[in-house]
């Protein structure tokens, strides 16, 4: 038996162990509230005979009995469970207000052994009293307990988290952020909070979110308003030329002196009256532009181009050249018009970076991260797993194991190009062709993580043409210490490298990739002033739970998902 089964063992362990004593929910003093997970967990010989309110939204709702008799079956998000709450009506006399699906209720009852005919409960309440009811139109609610598709939750963004499907994402994501955290704090990182709002692209893509109010100044009633006509204009060039030929002919005639210098200062007026009149004619539709017809950024809130970030990495970077390890875990965005399952415009990333460490040390601290947050999972959300497995994947839970207790495979460029060109001879079809220096597609991604392997496999030393300037360029010259970490089920799960640390390497690698030196020098300053050999790597969020759960799409495993003419509440 592998440790991911012992692990799931020892957690059965400590749930039989748990008991309702000082259960209550501490940020619930209102009600007293027992969150329904706990309830569940309690060993029956210690929860029956409790009397315990609980709260939650109503998933089902049946009448017994000609209507004395209801059966809720109730869940508050704490986990993938339902308790069964049986009300009569002597306790609450309108049954038919709490049996809608969608129902909020709060209601105080003893927890007893259900009939032995009752099949796959454990434990059931018997209400006392009904505390609160926040009633549900049944003909109107959207989310009704018949099974909604994925693609119809996504017009109900507001509503979809109380589907079981979108809860357990909630709380696998949840879960997985927190490993996140736990991981990095306990191998010594710091978390910096890097920002959204940026100046420099990282990827070198260009497919970036501009950020300006240039739009919003331009769409004020004034600022439509032509404020200088272009007659007015050269009338004032007339009237500078008119007043720069007078002084000329004074200087020529001998003029007073302190005539000369009255008429140089009208001269200065008038200069400064037309370059004004001359900006005010370049605002065109409301937004001023530049000499050459450009739009003239200097104007903007950020005196000039800003964008949301694609990656902290490059600002986390300079981090990491302070403090040695840190990493930095928020929202990304990048402007790509793109519908696929594994695209979204607003993401997560996880991005740390490490000082005094080369490409090996990058591969392993990848690697030991993922298998942890998918130990972390098993220990802590089994529940969800189960759900998901049942749901969607049934290879969800033995993947996880898998991930977590196998180390992965390492390979580098050449040579999975090598194994793929050997699978394509043997009869392989692939969509795309496969050479030297291309970019791995998807399906190489995932043959040679679940069919050559069958695990997770790091290929690393990539051609650096296809890598960003920033990746250390290898002896070779052909290459760069980078590496993608492959995964069943998904593809690249992480993309990461050893970062170039020769200030005359990456100036060259800048100039290659068309990139000005001169926009990065705050980047480059990082060489100048102790460079040092670092590295550091990237990995989508939404990814990540994407592996874990089975979901196929990743507009289901984010709460409010953007893509290309979406970004619903």
């Amino acid at each position: 038996r592998g440790r991911a089964d012992a692990m799931a063992d020892a957690l059965a362990s400590t749930l039989d162990g748990l008991t309702l004593d000082g259960a209550r929910h501490r940020y619930s003093k209102i009600y007293d509230r027992v969150p329904i997970e706990r309830v569940l967990a309690t060993a029956e010989k210690d929860a029956i005979g409790r009397t315990i309110v609980v709260g939650g939204w109503v998933k089902t709702g049946r009448e017994a009995e000609r209507g004395a008799l209801l059966f809720l079956a109730v869940n508050d998000g704490s986990g993938p469970g339902n308790l069964q709450v049986v009300v009569k009506s002597e306790t609450y006399a309108e049954l038919g207000e709490l049996k809608t699906t969608g129902t909020s209720v709060v209601i105080e009852g003893e927890l007893r052994a259900p009939p032995e005919s009752a099949k796959g409960q454990a434990i059931e309440m018997h209400a006392t009293r009904v505390l609160m009811v926040g009633k549900c139109d049944g003909a109107t609610y959207p989310i009704a307990k018949k099974k909604q598709t994925l693609e119809f939750l996504r017009e109900k963004i507001h509503l979809r988290p109380r589907t079981n499907t979108i809860a357990s994402v909630a709380r696998v994501r949840s879960a997985l952020a927190y490993a996140t955290h736990t991981f990095f704090n306990q191998n010594g990182f710091l978390y910096v909070h890097t920002p959204c709002v940026t100046q420099s692209d990282c990827e070198g893509a260009g497919e970036m979110f501009q950020v300006t109010t240039l739009l919003s100044e331009a769409e004020k009633p004034e600022a439509l308003e032509a404020t200088v006509k272009p007659e007015e204009v050269e009338a004032k060039r007339a009237e500078v030329s008119a007043c720069g030929g007078e002084i000329k002919s004074m200087k020529e005639s001998g003029a007073d002196s302190k005539e000369v210098k009255k008429a140089v200062k009208t001269l200065d007026k008038l200069k400064q009256e037309l370059s004004q009149m001359e900006s005010a004619a370049r605002k065109i539709g409301g937004i001023q532009r530049a000499e050459d017809g450009s739009i003239d950024y200097s104007r903007d809130f950020f005196g000039g181009k800003s964008y949301l970030t694609v990656s902290g990495q490059l600002q986390v970077e300079t981090y990491a050249c302070a403090l040695s390890n840190v990493y930095t875990f928020g929202p990304t965005f990048r402007a790509e018009n793109s519908n696929t399952t594994r695209h979204l415009a607003e993401f997560w990333m996880i991005e740390p970076e490490l000082a005094f460490a080369d490409l090996n040390d990058d591969m392993q601290c990848a690697e030991d991260y993922v298998r942890f947050c998918c130990n972390y999972l098993l220990e802590n959300c089994y529940g969800d797993l189960e759900f998901f497995a049942k749901m969607y994947d049934s290879t969800c839970i033995d993947r996880v194991k898998e991930i977590a207790t196998t180390p992965f495979g390492r390979v580098s460029y050449t040579e999975a190009i090598d194994l793929l060109e050997k699978a394509v001879a043997d009869g392989k079809e692939f969509v795309y062709p496969v050479s030297w220096g291309i970019d791995l597609a998807t399906e190489h991604e995932r043959w040679l993580a679940e069919e050559h392997f069958k695990k997770p496999v790091i290929v690393y030393n990539y051609p650096k043409d296809i890598k960003a300037f920033y990746m250390r360029l290898n002896d070779d010259n052909k290459t760069v210490a980078a590496m993608d970490v492959l995964v069943p089920k998904v593809g690249e799960l992480i993309g990461g490298s050893q970062r170039e640390e020769r200030l005359d390497v990456l100036e060259r690698r800048m100039v290659e990739c068309d990139l000005v030196p001169e926009e990065y020098s705050w980047y480059l300053d990082l060489r100048r002033y102790g460079t040092v050999t670092h590295a550091g790597f990237g990995l989508g969020f939404e990814r990540l739970i994407l592996l874990c759960t089975g979901m196929e799409n990743i507009r289901d495993v984010i709460p409010y998902p953007r893509w290309p003419n979406n970004c619903i509440s």
